[in-house]
């Protein structure tokens, strides 16, 4: 099962309840056996890391899986551990009930201490051997691209559908009150009062 988890605590939260307990317990117990390993996620799979990687903890879809780098300390025991890939180098479980740690711890130690020596003689495996032995593909999870979060422009306030003709119907009303206030205004003059007058005399 792929995951596009950056840490190894965010990858064991999002594993079902009993995958998680499995996987933490294995995790806890690689960090407590093997000091001085570096912890994270790569490939979707949990790392653990001296001089390269030395360990990787997987859940898959039937199920979990944990990969040694050091195929010979796999070897010297996998008389004793049930699900063991000698070629592959990795031990498959599916229960931890049915997982001697005891068994795993050794091989965990055993691991450092071979890896150890290894460093001392100047023949660590390359990540691209570990790679191949494990069967793990670079390009087989690959972390999804940033999502770049765009603010749309306000968008500009329209007004009302009719609104325009209302107002012109408002402005048009306006101006035929004025003229009628105009007119009015004529009829009651001193001057037309008086024209009509001398009109009359006439």
């Amino acid at each position: 099962m792929n995951s596009t988890a950056t840490t190894v605590g965010t990858y064991l939260r999002d594993l079902p309840p009993d995958r998680r307990v499995a996987m933490a317990r294995v995790c806890s117990m690689i960090r407590r056996s093997a000091r001085g390993v570096r912890e994270s996620m790569r490939y979707g799979l949990a790392f653990y890391e001296l001089d390269g990687p030395l360990f990787a903890l997987e859940s898959g879809r039937r199920h979990m899986s944990l990969y040694v780098a050091e195929q010979d300390v796999v070897v010297k025991h996998k008389e004793s551990l049930p699900g063991v890939n000698t070629a592959r180098s990795y031990v498959k479980f599916s229960d931890l009930n049915r997982l001697p740690l005891d068994v795993v711890e050794k091989i965990v130690r055993d691991s450092v201490a071979a890896r150890r020596t290894r460093a001392q003689q100047g023949s660590l495996p390359t990540q691209a051997e570990l790679l191949k032995l494990w069967a793990i593909k670079e390009e087989a999870v690959q972390v999804p691209a940033p999502v770049a979060k765009v603010t749309a422009p306000a968008a500009k306030s329209k007004a009302p559908k009719g609104a325009g003709q209302k107002s012109k119907s408002a402005r048009a009303s306006s101006a035929a009150k004025s003229i009628r206030s105009v007119a009015k205004s004529g009829a009651k003059a001193p001057g037309a009062a008086s024209a009509k007058k001398a009109g009359t005399g006439r």
